[in-house]
């Protein structure tokens, strides 16, 4: 009994003996592959995978404030002071009344009128660009007044207006004024940086940043010869004849209107490009008034699908001769009403604002050539071109 006590006793222990030499060895090849793996002179730290990712600085937006505290020395705050003459009849509002018994049965009164704005100082002797409904000049004894940046108030001489572009041209009787060089608007480009300054709700001297929405607007409404440049920096009443300018701090536009239904911003303005601005200027210092091309009094329309049908053309874009004297040289050259005018020296012509435009464009006493679509037939019109009457305004 006590040999067999003795015999399991001494295969316990041997038992456990060898389980420590096999333990033993296995600790002892862990800690030779891990020195492989990770030598020990290699020093770099490892990573926490719960470690937060290194802060990324912020990319840098475009630097304008160089160009605006130089541009806005040459902005100015306009207003101007008419009196007007309306009726003085309590139903000078009732078209009936007014039909059957005029305007004059209960006399006029005077009423003043103030109008409120901004300009651009173009020339250091004193030419400043604004719009015409800022000054408001078509109404005999305007006072327009001009504040520049440096707080003086100047009383200008309104060198001319013109109403096709809602245009106005100023003189002070000042030297050497900050102006804003000229720019190129024909080379403008969608989505490029512009900045809008002027006097919106008679806050001077306000920036505004925004981009070049679009370009060629025309069909607005806003005025007669229309090819704006939109944008969406802020403008607002009070920013009319305001400078818009490009990255290079050069003249690119006359803020002029704003489409809102609101009456404020709504991300949708207009700009007069500096390029027509420049020539209406140079027109009204030279003449007085912009000479523009004239084929005679004829009105047109838009093409519409329904309406091409009814003339019979293969066409849905030109624009359509409604009416017309025949007293006009367009009349005398063979053009008739119904005939769709579908190009112009050669470039295409898509609406009536663009057949207007390329009118307009066209040197005086030169000869423009009309293509024409008169039902299925094709024809080529040649029409003397004559300058705009004077009497011929708005429409």
């Amino acid at each position: 009994m006590l040999q067999r006590l003795t015999i399991t006793v001494l295969l316990v222990v041997c038992s456990f003996m060898a389980a420590l030499v096999v333990t033993g060895r296995l600790r002892t090849a862990e800690e030779a592959g891990a020195g492989v793996r990770v030598p020990a002179a290699d020093t770099r730290p490892v990573a926490s995978a719960t470690a937060p990712p290194a802060p990324v600085a912020p990319a840098a937006g475009p630097d304008f404030t160089g160009i605006a505290a130089a541009s806005i020395k040459a902005v100015t705050n306009i207003s101007s002071l008419q009196f007007v003459n309306q009726p003085n009849s309590p139903f000078a509002s009732d078209p009936f009344f007014r039909y059957f018994f005029g305007d004059d049965m209960f006399g006029e009164r005077s009423r003043r009128e103030l109008s409120l704005g901004s300009g651009v100082v173009v020339s250091a002797d004193g030419y400043v660009l604004t719009n015409n409904h800022v000054v408001g000049s078509q109404r005999r004894g305007a006072q327009v007044t001009v504040v520049l940046a440096d707080k003086r108030e100047v009383r200008a001489q309104v060198v001319g207006i013109d109403e096709w572009t809602d245009i106005a041209l100023l003189k002070l009787n000042l030297r050497g004024l900050p102006v804003i060089p000229w720019g190129d608007s024909s080379k403008l480009k969608v989505a490029e940086w512009v900045l809008a300054i002027g006097n919106p709700f008679q806050l001077s001297q306000t920036v505004t940043l925004g981009i070049v929405s679009a370009l060629g607007r025309a069909n607005i409404g806003a005025a007669t010869y229309e090819d704006f440049i939109q944008t969406d920096a802020a403008i607002n009443p009070g920013n009319s004849g305001g400078a818009l300018i490009n990255a290079r701090g050069e003249l690119v536009g006359i803020n002029t209107a704003i489409y809102s239904q609101s009456g404020g911003y709504q991300g949708i303005g207009f700009a007069v490009p500096s390029n027509l601005a420049r020539r209406v200027m140079d027109d009204l210092i030279r003449y007085g008034e912009v000479r523009r091309g004239w084929i005679g009094a004829l009105d047109t329309i838009p093409l519409t699908t329904q309406l091409a049908e009814q003339l019979g053309v293969s066409t849905d874009r030109g624009a359509v001769v409604a009416r017309m004297s025949r007293t006009t040289a367009a009349y005398q050259a063979g053009i008739r009403p119904g005939d769709v005018i579908v190009a112009f020296n050669g470039k295409p012509v898509d609406d009536p604002g663009q057949f207007l435009r390329m009118l307009a464009d066209a040197p005086i006493d030169s000869t423009a050539a009309l293509t024409v679509l008169r039902g299925r037939e094709r024809i080529q019109v040649k029409v003397p071109v004559e300058q705009v009457p004077t009497r011929v305004r708005r429409r």
